[in-house]
């Protein structure tokens, strides 16, 4: 008894190590490679902010054409109510230099006419699509300006009357904003103003009849401080 068990425990000793070779090398489960999670910007809340630009007036204004400097304010809110949506409203004021020294439109009798506008302003929907810290958006509302016409005969101020509404129009345009820091963004902008067109129905015989247009086209560059914005959090799933 005591050589047979001898021998199965021998027998044991030299199968063990074959047993383990065919077993093959210990394999380790691997930990998932990290992921950074994904960042949201919200840009749900109200802002205050500034501008810079230029002002071009349109083909066959009273105004010339050629640029002129502006700078303003602006003011709004925005509502995230999607994902990558966001609904705003804004307001906006720019001033413009005096233009009174653009010479004007000579009309026949010696009659010359200038338009000086010295502000734009507006009230705007937006809506805009955002991908992380950028927001493309539109623009459209209501647009208003302060602007002087008037008709001198000899450089002497004459009387006239005009119909149309020079003062108050339409607004539309585009534009991209940027959150660069918390709490600020950044925004270039195109914007397009329309007033209604004006035609003289009373003043000096060359310039009855005139009719010219009112539109401004604009591009600006502004900042705006976000109230109560501390920056982007993780998204959760």
């Amino acid at each position: 008894m005591k050589k047979l068990l001898f021998g199965v425990a021998a027998v044991f000793a030299l199968a063990a190590p074959a047993a383990a070779a065919d077993l093959g090398p210990r394999t380790t489960a691997k930990a998932p490679a990290y992921s950074a999670p994904e960042l949201v910007y919200n840009w749900t809340g109200f802002y205050i902010g500034g501008h810079l630009g230029g002002a071009f007036a349109g083909d066959s204004n009273i105004e010339s054409n050629s640029g002129r400097f502006l700078g303003g304010v602006q003011g709004g809110a925005d509502f995230q109510f999607a994902r990558n949506w966001v609904v705003g409203v804004e307001a906006q004021y720019s001033w413009l230099p005096s233009n009174n020294n653009n010479g004007g439109v000579p009309f026949p009798g010696g009659a010359l006419v200038t338009q000086d506008t010295k502000g734009l302003g507006s009230v705007t929907g937006r809506l805009g699509y955002t991908w992380g810290p950028a927001l493309l958006y539109g623009k459209g509302g209501y647009a208003f300006r302060d602007s002087n016409l008037d008709v001198s005969v000899a450089g002497a101020p004459v009387g006239f009357t005009t119909n149309g509404n020079r003062n108050n129009g339409y607004t539309v345009g585009a534009g991209l904003e940027y959150m660069f820091a918390p709490n600020w963004s950044a925004k270039a902008e195109y914007q397009y103003y329309k007033f209604d067109n004006t035609s003289f129905t009373g003043g000096p015989a060359g310039v009855l009849g005139a009719s010219f247009r009112n539109d401004e086209h604009t591009v600006k560059a502004g900042i705006n401080y976000r109230f109560g914005w501390d920056g982007p959090v993780a998204a959760k799933y």
